[in-house]
């Protein structure tokens, strides 16, 4: 099975709350039964092929396991990436109200977090600004930048931004062309793409032919791409999405996955599944492929940008 096109991404395994519809209820939510079931979830990635995970500190204790993992293990073949600029508040409380990461755009920040993060070193592959933003002003921070370009050349790490909002087009526009001593400084792009959200098309195929690596994440548009009753403007793409489920024999996470490494040919899908059954559903991707008319009926469900992300804005962390 080919599986190089899908990653696995541990925003939903390392923390007990993430924004997704599509709930999972676990009656244990202690920081031991989620270390074991990453441990369960990156054996079992593996197994299957997968070799890129994603990861961050923000994600709760993402990065820890995916370190702790990495250590048990003598894989030569691995490819990690994690981000910066993100830290996680809500200190494993269920009952948090505040926003449960901070976003911290500083050298300060920078140079704290990369202290932590180098020890995925040699596995780690792709270092992140996590979601750069023009309002951050971290992609006109010339300290910054030069940090990165340092760390980028005392390494050999690929450098990248992952982008989130209705900006992304222009992001991904202004930080491609970004030069430290004549070079340039971003080979890694990490975005939200997906049926609904496909508004840096255009930019994204011109990283591509670039030679640029692009990591799609958010695929499954926080659980949006599954039928919901409160989502009821979205009954044509359900019913789609249903059809062509079962003309394939996969699930509709399938079938979304399928549609961006068909329309986009990313280097990676980033899976945000929690459980084994999630990722075997999401693998299952890789075992057909959508054609022409199918790709373009999928298309014509891509929504306005601007109330996507308004749309996104109001999920909640469950």
């Amino acid at each position: 099975m080919k599986t190089s096109k899908i990653g696995l991404g541990l925003a939903a395994l390392g923390r007990p709350q993430y924004i997704n519809l599509r709930q999972v209820i676990d009656d244990d939510k202690s920081q031991e039964y989620y270390r074991n079931n990453a441990n369960q979830m990156l054996d079992f990635a593996y197994e299957q092929g997968v070799r890129h995970f994603d990861t961050a500190p923000s994600y709760g204790k993402g990065e820890l396991f995916l370190q702790q993992w990495y250590g048990q293990n003598s894989y030569k073949d691995l490819m990690f990436s994690t981000k910066w600029g993100y830290t996680y508040v809500a200190n494993w409380d269920l009952g948090y109200k505040e926003p449960h990461e901070i976003k911290e755009h500083s050298l300060k920040k920078l140079q704290a977090q990369w202290t932590v993060s180098k020890h995925l070193l040699p596995a780690l592959k792709i270092y992140q600004i996590h979601s750069a933003t023009f309002e951050s002003g971290v992609l006109e921070n010339s300290q910054v930048l030069d940090e990165l370009f340092r760390i980028k050349k005392e390494t050999g790490l690929k450098m990248g931004i992952s982008t989130s909002g209705d900006r992304q087009p222009e992001l991904l526009e202004f930080a491609s062309r970004i030069r430290i001593e004549n070079e340039l400084l971003f080979d890694s792009f990490q975005v939200t793409f997906n049926i609904l959200e496909t508004s840096t098309n255009i930019a994204l195929k011109k990283l591509i032919e670039g030679g640029r690596t692009v990591i799609v994440k958010e695929a499954l548009a926080n659980g949006r791409m599954f039928r919901n009753d409160h989502y009821k403007h979205y009954e044509e793409l359900y019913t789609c999405l249903e059809r062509l489920s079962e003309k394939y024999q996969v699930s509709v996470d399938a079938i979304a996955l399928r549609f961006i490494i068909d329309y986009l040919q990313p280097e990676v899908v980033l899976s945000g599944a929690s459980n084994v059954k999630q990722l075997t559903e999401n693998l299952k991707a890789l075992n057909f492929e959508l054609n022409h008319q199918e790709l373009a009926s999928l298309k014509k469900f891509a929504v306005d940008s601007k109330s996507y992300w308004n749309e996104r804005k109001h999920l909640q962390w469950n």
